[in-house]
């Protein structure tokens, strides 16, 4: 009874207060988003505002729940419990419910289960266990390959399943990687691989090769200070390239331009490291390694575009990126979105009197793009409101993460902040045209229970763990 006493007394109840405040924000916007004349009563059981009730008043049990169970708990079961939900997702990709096109459901009469969402719980769990062990350093292999296994096998198994959106979720645990040492270099190279990754796209092969080959020189040159290096290194690419193609000219071997240029920068390269070595150019073979990964990032893009992804995802990335215009089929979800969100204005159209919403014009209104119905209905001061919320939701949490005295605590508070802050972020800018329509809830506000529970699990086992943060070193 006493330590019962202590958790209540301990639990730092604005973060409980944000939690619900969003979870009845979300309620209030699925009632308005599915509304129905015939149904007019929230409390409709058999209509999702009605089932939603359901689900939150269970979130409000297992918050209880989680937080009367001893938070060592959480520490002690981690590796067990990311293993029972590494089960469940190899049972829902060979056995589990097909809806839109993902494999990603478990179905008991009329509940569905998904156990997507839940593995984000525990790979935070099991991320926060093998990181706060003894010993444990970013810089060595071994520690990579660990951390490799506890998030992208999960990662891996529900890209299997067609869910790309929850899929992509984990990345967002590079976040937690980068709190605890990660080279900023590592995150850099990743937007950079990114960026190549979209400009090739949109620009072509060959843009983007004549682009990190201008890059190279620049580097070449901050990195050695002396044009000279430059020039020489130019005019062998330049030599070696009039070479190259020389030969396929004069010879009609109709070698595609793409590898003419290839030719001739492993030709060059070659010649120059010779070069660099008798005159002492530094970092040579490192900014060679670079550039080549890039040019091999360019190349691969059509082959990883055309035949890793769904045509509707193609579609939606072409769309997004202004490649193509359809805004009757890929377009049309979020063509419809900013339309809804745009009509609110400043104040709103009124509960219950959006339009958009009210003639279903936005698909899925629910549950990926409610943010539509509270943009439409409650306008600029509304969808306002509901981001100030969330960020008010996520500075808090950091600030809790920060105060903890466990290193198994603060990094599993920035497992959460990671998982939250990617759906935030993700689902409210899809919805508003920038970035690709993936599919993924917005946190305590999407319609379904899967999400609900999975997200009130992954904050309150954190508000558990930091009530107990006073009993650590004493």
């Amino acid at each position: 009874m006493k330590r019962r006493i202590n958790v209540w007394s301990n639990i730092d109840w604005l973060t409980v207060i944000l939690y619900v405040l969003l979870v009845f924000l979300g309620w209030i916007n699925i009632y308005s988003a599915v509304y129905n004349e015939e149904h007019q009563s929230i409390l409709d059981f058999s209509q999702r505002y009605g089932k939603q009730l359901i689900w939150i008043s269970a979130a409000f049990v297992i918050a209880i729940l989680i937080m009367i169970i001893d938070s060592n708990f959480y520490s002690f079961f981690a590796y067990f419990l990311h293993f029972v939900v590494l089960l469940l997702l190899v049972v829902v990709t060979l056995f589990g419910t097909e809806i839109h096109g993902s494999r990603a459901w478990l179905e008991f009469g009329n509940v569905r289960f998904q156990p997507a969402e839940f593995a984000k719980i525990t790979t935070a769990l099991a991320l926060a266990r093998y990181l706060s062990s003894h010993n444990i350093t970013l810089n060595r292999m071994k520690t990579y390959l660990r951390l490799a296994l506890i998030i992208l096998v999960p990662m891996a198994i529900i890209l299997l399943q067609n869910d790309t959106g929850s899929a992509l979720v984990f990345t967002a645990f590079i976040l937690v990687l980068y709190r605890q040492g990660l080279s900023l270099g590592v995150l850099l190279f990743g937007v950079y691989v990114i960026a190549l990754f979209i400009f090739t796209l949109i620009l072509g092969k060959l843009f983007v090769i004549f682009g990190t080959i201008g890059l190279a020189l620049i580097v070449l040159w901050i990195l050695n200070k002396r044009f000279k290096y430059v020039w020489v290194a130019a005019g062998i690419l330049l030599i070696s390239g009039g070479l190259f193609y020389g030969i396929n000219y004069v010879f009609q071997l109709n070698v595609s331009m793409y590898y003419v240029i290839l030719g001739a920068l492993v030709f060059s390269s070659i010649f120059y490291i010779i070069l660099a070595y008798w005159h002492k150019v530094s970092r040579v073979m490192l900014l060679l390694v670079l550039l080549f990964g890039s040019i091999g990032v360019a190349y691969s893009v059509d082959h990883v575009f055309n035949n890793f992804l769904e045509s509707h995802q193609q579609k939606r990335i072409n769309q997004l990126l202004g490649l193509e215009s359809d805004p009757l089929g890929a377009g049309y979800n979020i063509n419809q979105s900013k339309i809804a969100i745009g009509s609110g204005r400043l104040t709103g159209k009124g509960f219950l009197n959006g339009t958009q919403t009210k003639f279903d014009f936005v698909p899925e209104q629910s549950t990926d793009f409610i943010f539509c119905t509270i943009g439409e209905e409650w306008g600029f001061i509304g969808s306002f409101v509901l981001i100030s919320l969330f960020i008010m939701l996520l500075l808090r949490l950091l600030f809790l993460a920060e105060r903890q005295r466990s290193a198994f605590s603060r990094i599993y508070g920035y497992g959460v902040i990671s998982v939250l802050f990617f759906h935030f972020v993700i689902n409210i800018g899809m919805t508003i045209g920038l970035v690709p329509v993936i599919g993924i809830p917005l946190p305590f506000i999407s319609y379904g229970g899967s999400s609900l529970w999975a997200f009130t699990i992954l904050l309150f086992v954190f508000i558990r763990l930091d009530v107990s943060r006073l009993k650590v070193l004493q």
